[in-house]
């Protein structure tokens, strides 16, 4: 059972990363407006993530940095700076969009002001981080997280065209920007810099050693795997419901009528509970991955085992204030995340590339260096990263956001 709960940083990470607010409806837009023909963005993302987070966590082990640390050794004050408030500015960001997100939820359950509850939200969340430790907070929202298995279920359920799910496997070279707009979103989704800070600094937080690069890699695989199996699933359940019905699942509440659909109120509670868990983690992983950049840039002491550093704690609370403040302006949270997403491709570079180079760095990582394999999948999808850093603002522009 212990082995189990170790994996809960993986699982928390990839739920957070995979299933956020966004990407709740981001899979589903994709699988509404384009059937499976979009599946094979979503595993080519989530190799380049588990190769990532396994390499960053073989690093903050080995190396005993956490990513942000990494950035500001590697790179001059300047860059460094710059890719702090970057990382905080989109954090910030994307923290308001979920902080709305849980608001939305609790609403569908509870009915009444949306407004309210996201502030009602924002508070439970404050509380989960001050009164429950780390292990804790993975464990209730990662494993909260996996009732959207529901999704899987009720993709099976409706018997999908396998022939043509098959091939929507293998890319088939479109050329509407619209199709390449979800095309480099769902890849994105993946790469969101706030989950590998997350999941870095929280590998630090665990206190890893050479003794858990096995624990490390069953997250980087077991967690992300779950993560991109969920993905695929609100997408292929959309493309089985919402494209013959002509939905357009532009709100947050429309992917669970996919379960509902499938297995009636039993099936739309668990698709809530596990879209109201998923954002819930997604929100923390965002608040702590910011407290955690700015503390390592300050060379602060930082981390829940680290006994509440004061002036972490106070980040991570200013964190959420400054969220709830964002999304409390009447901004559509839904649309928030998504341009959070395809904006967020400006820091992808310098996020992932000290990764890269300390992993394959043999005077600091000896015989745990990036090996032939490791190298090569790094190198190739950082090529990636590089292409969608590019691709990504002109898509958003031309297709005004995804809406034609």
């Amino acid at each position: 059972m212990s082995k189990i709960f170790r994996i809960a940083l993986g699982i928390i990470a990839a739920i957070g990363g995979y299933v956020d607010i966004g990407d709740l409806v981001f899979n589903t837009q994709a699988g509404a407006r384009f059937g499976y023909e979009l599946l094979w963005a979503i595993p080519v993302g989530l190799v380049g993530i588990m190769v990532f987070a396994e390499m960053s966590g073989r690093v903050a082990a080995v190396a005993k940095k956490a990513n942000f640390e990494l950035i500001k050794d590697r790179y001059g004050h300047r860059l460094a700076l710059a890719t702090l408030v970057a990382s905080l500015v989109l954090n910030v960001l994307t923290l308001a969009a979920e902080i709305g997100g849980v608001g939305i939820v609790l609403t569908l359950f509870f009915d009444g002001p949306e407004q309210t509850f996201m502030l009602i939200g924002a508070l439970v969340l404050m509380a989960a981080c001050w009164f429950l430790g780390f292990d804790w907070l993975e464990r209730i929202f990662g494993y909260g997280g996996l009732a959207l298995l529901v999704f899987g279920a009720a993709a099976l359920h409706f018997g999908p065209d396998w022939h043509a799910l098959g091939d929507g496997f293998v890319p088939h070279g479109k050329s509407a920007s619209l199709y390449w707009y979800f095309a480099i979103g769902l890849m994105a989704a993946a790469f969101m810099p706030y989950e590998i800070y997350f999941y870095s600094s929280g590998a630090r937080e665990e206190g890893w050693g050479e003794k858990d690069l096995g624990v490390n890699k069953a997250n980087a695989i077991i967690g992300y795997s779950l993560g991109g199996l969920l993905a695929v699933s609100l997408l292929v359940t959309a493309a089985e419901q919402f494209l013959p019905a002509g939905v357009n699942p532009s709100q947050l509440g429309t992917p669970a009528l996919g379960a509902q659909l499938a297995f009636g109120e039993t099936g739309l509670v668990l698709a809530l509970v596990g879209i109201l868990f998923a954002i819930g983690g997604a929100a923390i992983d965002t608040c702590f991955s910011a407290a955690y950049n700015l503390a390592q840039y300050n060379g602060w002491k930082w981390g829940k085992k680290a006994g509440r550093p004061r002036s972490w704690t106070i980040s991570w609370m200013a964190c959420f204030v400054l969220g709830y403040l964002v999304v409390s302006t009447g901004l559509d949270p839904v649309e928030l995340t998504e341009y959070a997403v395809m904006t967020s491709v400006i820091a992808l570079p310098l996020t992932f590339l000290p990764i890269l180079l300390v992993g394959g760095d043999e005077s600091i990582m000896g015989r745990h260096a990036n090996g032939p394999i490791s190298k090569t999948l790094g190198w190739g999808y950082f090529g990636l990263i590089c292409i969608i850093t590019v691709a990504a603002p002109p898509l958003l522009l031309i297709t005004n956001g995804g809406s034609g």
